[in-house]
């Protein structure tokens, strides 16, 4: 049974059963394995993906869209004022 795969060749058998939308039955018949082999390959990729590395970027996006926000809620506020004194000084 086994003839030895190369990494490459699995991560690419993983990336295209996740991506293409294609069975995975369907996927394991392109590259001629197993469907159990392709699972097992799937269960052992998604435990070594660390999930929280988008989430970084997300947690920082927000983090810069708070302070713009702040900001922009603070210039918002000037020109309320602003625009209450002029409109006093001209009646």
């Amino acid at each position: 049974m086994g003839t030895k795969t190369t990494p490459e060749f699995r991560q690419e058998a993983v990336r295209v059963a996740l991506t293409s939308g294609l069975p995975r039955r369907q996927v394991a018949s392109d590259f001629k394995i197993a469907l159990s082999t392709l699972c097992r390959w799937i269960r052992e990729e998604r435990d070594t993906i660390i999930p929280d590395e988008p989430q970084v970027d997300l947690i920082q996006e927000v983090e810069r869209l708070r302070k713009e926000n702040r900001l922009l809620r603070e210039e918002r506020e000037i020109l309320k004022k602003a625009t209450q004194f002029f409109a006093k000084q001209k009646s």
